[in-house]
């Protein structure tokens, strides 16, 4: 029988998401591994400084499995405390409740695991470990978080050793370098208080975080991590063939098909496609697109003024729109509008699309621009409001999220320019690739709006709205909502998929409260991101649809 208690002398810490164990600290192969297997549920245990790793994992083979991870270390012997007194953001302890679900909602955005709320508060004052967390000088806004252990403080260690763990900055935060500030302030207090190295691990592949470690003076050290087979780790052990290759949107459903059994065969990442199968049921996916949305209904979200015109028709709120095949045309319903959007008549990811426009001289160019995305243009009524979309999947509301466009935040040092450049990059790296801020026409306006050109330094700490759109492939970020989603707008949502008859749509609403009943819907996406809207369950309940049979055995 495998013994799960700790033994006398051993080490673990408990940080929030799961336990520390210091596998040297334990007599033998098989208490660490006992350890592990008493792991509770919904936690992540780590076993460290393994020595034997085959014969840990001889002990349970089946329920224990090596980390495809690499150790990185810093030397604080010789390093250099660094002055971060200038950074445009204040690096803190953790100062109340509200910190930690902050933190966990970062956690959720980039797929790590929530820490336990309470039991991280209450031990807040625990010299073992610390949680640190990087926020604006004038807000309590949480842009990043990393976790110190001081291992001396853990155990009698003779390496004089620390360790940092659950560094995430926010995908969508305007401030550079947070990680990089984070891990150099852990740095800075380790070494000022006499530690001789600090070490992490890094995830395979995560070549971003990897060149941020090399660049502060990380170098890679043979250290070896254990973890427990969960369904927490199960991307970490199964069928990764499965998801190389694809993107977010694609990634997220193939994960929590792989979690209920289901088999991914990968048609072709690189555009997203998978079949999904079990038993005698087969499903082609281009990822949140599938064989169960009819092509009738992709054309009619396709087609923007038939989307107008069939939710008009069952009443639900809708802009004044017009479909014009001259500019002469457009200029006739500027007129009678004064403020419009032009878009072409088909079209997705917001491409070819220009917001607000007053002026036959910014309409032109406009207009010539969604005509290079369809030979016909839509111009349409212009609304004031909060861009929020709602993801309806089999008829019913699961995720709401407020959509912001594209912004920068200047540094009184770098151009337009530059700024646009590190903000896409960041973006970029945040979405898989998905998400960046083009250098097109449509921002130059935008920019130009606000008085500056792209070669211009914009002021420390203004921010500038750089695009009109909201839409997450050119640059906008994501918030979400869903539970102050006021009844009216999920009816309104639900009754709109059903007059589009698709099960899965991301339907955009121009709104003044996202609590309140005003509404105007001007766009249906028949293939939304779900990824998107973590932590809201959106994946679930797409699987839920294509296999429900699967569904009521995995809840």
């Amino acid at each position: 029988m495998i013994q799960t208690d700790v033994p006398a002398g051993a080490s673990l810490v408990d940080v929030g998401w799961g336990r520390l164990i210091f596998a040297q600290t334990f007599p033998d192969p098989q208490t660490v591994a006992g350890v592990l297997l008493g792991e509770q549920p919904g936690r992540r245990d780590i076993a460290i400084y393994v020595n034997d790793p085959q014969l840990i994992l001889s002990v349970a083979p089946q329920d224990l499995f090596l980390d495809p991870s690499t150790t990185y270390r810093l030397d604080l012997t010789s390093w250099k405390q660094q002055n971060q007194s200038g950074l445009p953001f204040r690096i803190t302890g953790i100062e109340s409740p509200a910190d930690i679900e902050q933190i966990n909602n970062i956690y959720s955005r980039v797929g790590m695991v929530p820490v336990d709320g309470d039991g991280v508060w209450k031990t807040r004052e625990d010299e073992r470990f610390s949680y640190y967390v990087a926020r604006p000088h004038d807000s309590e806004t949480i842009l990043g978080v990393t976790l110190g252990v001081d291992h001396t403080r853990c155990f009698n260690d003779q390496y004089n050793s620390t360790s940092l763990w659950g560094l995430a900055v926010d995908p969508q935060t305007q401030f550079p370098a947070v990680g990089a500030a984070l891990v150099t302030y852990l740095a800075n207090r380790f070494a000022g208080q006499g530690r001789s190295m600090l070490d992490l691990s890094v995830m395979q592949g995560n070549d971003a975080a990897v060149g941020l470690y090399e660049r502060l003076g990380f170098v890679r050290t043979p250290v070896l991590l254990i973890k427990r087979r969960n369904q927490i780790n199960e991307p970490l052990f199964t069928q990764k063939v499965a998801q190389e290759g694809f993107n977010p949107y694609a990634t997220i459903i193939i994960n929590e098909a792989l979690r209920r059994g289901i088999n991914v065969e990968p048609l072709d990442p690189r555009r997203g496609y998978f079949r999904l199968s079990q038993a005698n049921r087969r499903v082609v996916c281009w990822e949140s697109l599938s064989d169960l949305t009819s092509a009738i209904a992709v054309f009619r979200c396709a087609d923007k003024q038939l989307t107008n015109q069939l939710l008009a028709d069952e009443g639900l709120a809708v802009p004044a729109q017009r479909v014009c095949d001259t500019v002469a045309e457009a200029e006739q319903f500027l007129a009678a509008h004064r403020r419009v959007v032009v878009k072409p008549l088909v079209g997705e990811q917001g491409q070819g699309v220009a917001v607000d426009l007053r002026s036959t001289a910014a309409l032109q160019p406009a207009f010539a621009a969604a005509r290079a995305h369809h030979e016909r243009v839509l111009v349409e009524e212009f609304f004031e409001g909060i861009d929020l979309r709602i993801i309806v999947i089999n008829y019913e509301v699961v995720a709401a999220a407020v959509r912001r466009p594209a912004e920068v935040r200047g540094t009184g040092r770098h151009s337009l320019r530059e700024l646009l450049v590190k903000v896409s990059r960041r973006r970029s790296a945040a979405t898989g690739g998905e998400s960046s801020i083009p250098l097109d026409a449509e921002t130059e306006r935008c920019i130009a709006a606000a008085g500056y050109g792209l070669n211009d330094v914009l002021p420390e700490g203004e921010v500038l709205q750089v695009r009109r759109t909201a839409n997450l492939h050119t640059g906008g970020t994501i918030h979400d909502v869903t539970g102050e989603l006021s009844k009216t707008l999920r009816f309104a949502a639900v009754r709109a998929a059903t007059a589009l008859e698709i099960p899965v749509v991301g339907l955009d609403f121009l709104v003044p409260d996202v609590a309140g009943d005003r509404y105007v819907i001007i766009e249906a996406n028949e293939r939304p991101g779900l990824a998107n809207h973590e932590p809201q369950p959106t994946a679930e309940r797409f699987i839920d649809l294509l296999f429900p049979h699967v569904a009521a055995t995995v809840r």
